[in-house]
């Protein structure tokens, strides 16, 4: 296994459209638009999925609940992140610790983290405090400035399982 430790990253958008529902970390958000998706368009699952499949070597979300297929059409993305978290234990591995951070104009996300954090910190077998998830704007700038999108990086710390 050599280290005892290892760290993936993972990034992921979707295009926002008027009357979708918007979730993200697993919070339903009141707001106009929700993001395009073939799933439940959770951004910043996927960014987390691909972060903790990355530290694994892996692949991404694509390559194991492709969007292709009609049976992840519509499927909670937690779920996958539950898919993710067993395959590191299959592997030897358990998360340390996560870091999302979120990109979009609107709405404010702030009123939302503690809860996001309590329902990633639960899937991820790790208490809250192992959680971050942060929220900024592009200051008007790009797809996300203009409201036209969402993305989600993330970072994750695993080490080997117990």
């Amino acid at each position: 296994m050599g280290i005892p430790f290892r760290i993936g990253h993972g990034y992921d958008v979707h295009a926002l459209a008027p009357g979708l529902p918007l979730r993200l970390c697993g919070v339903d958000l009141q707001h106009e638009k929700g993001c395009v998706a073939h799933s439940d368009g959770d951004v910043a699952v996927h960014a987390l999925c691909d972060a903790l499949l990355g530290a694994v070597a892996l692949g991404d979300i694509g390559l194991h609940f492709p969007d292709t297929s009609a049976a992840f059409k519509g499927i909670d993305s937690m779920l996958l992140l539950d898919r993710c978290v067993a395959m590191l234990a299959e592997h030897g591995w358990r998360v340390g610790n996560v870091d999302v951070t979120i990109a979009m104009q609107r709405p404010k996300l702030r009123p939302h983290i503690d809860t996001m954090r309590e329902r990633l910190a639960a899937r991820l077998g790790v208490d809250a405090s192992c959680v971050s998830v942060k929220a900024t704007t592009t200051e008007r700038l790009g797809f996300v400035g203009r409201e036209e999108g969402v993305e989600a990086h993330a970072v994750a710390l695993i080490v080997a399982g117990e």
